[in-house]
């Protein structure tokens, strides 16, 4: 079985980021899990920086249809438990519902060890997540940035570029590494 994450709001709201974190779910290099939370947080998101309604909507029919069993269910009554930040206990409560061995978030500092611990999930911040995946599947990896670079219809569209706007996205090291390994 691969392995489980959550995926917090804050990875999935930078398109370039959250195009490559799908694409190699897709590819089955790990399970990609979500909650309505997560999914209403990152509509919130998209909508109040200017995204059209009917674009967030297709974009998250989409995620749905892709990926039908990513969406946790049966975490809310887990929340009031929780004991990591408050804005993101219903993260925290999808990722042990999920039985997720880890988060994948940004805000890796909102889910001290003692609110974790007790459920044995792990918080890594995106880009050591990315790089973890190049190390277990170097090859799948780069393919799918390549992939992803020619799907774009806008910039960025050569691999470069892509790794230019992950890097803006936060994921430096990750984009770093895979400068590297590309010379």
């Amino acid at each position: 079985m691969a392995f489980t994450v959550v995926i917090d709001t804050c990875v999935l709201y930078p398109a370039h980021l959250r195009d490559t974190m799908l694409r190699l779910a897709e590819l089955g290099l790990y399970r990609a899990q979500w909650s309505r939370d997560i999914l209403g947080e990152l509509e919130r998101s998209l909508v109040g920086a200017g995204v059209a309604r009917r674009s967030v909507s297709h974009l998250l029919e989409q995620m749905t249809v892709t990926f039908p069993d990513a969406s946790v269910l049966g975490y809310r009554a887990l929340i009031p438990s929780m004991t990591c930040d408050d804005k993101d206990r219903h993260v925290l409560a999808a990722a042990v519902r999920a039985d997720a061995a880890a988060i994948v978030t940004f805000n890796v500092r909102d889910f001290p060890s003692e609110s974790i611990d007790p459920f044995q999930v792990e918080v890594i911040d995106p880009d050591t997540f990315l790089l973890d995946q190049l190390d277990l599947s170097p090859r799948a990896v780069l393919e799918q940035l390549e992939l992803q670079a020619a799907a774009n219809r806008r910039e960025p569209t050569s691999v470069p570029a892509l790794l230019d706007a992950l890097s803006r996205g936060g994921v430096t090291r990750f984009a770093d590494e895979v400068r590297r390994r590309r010379v």
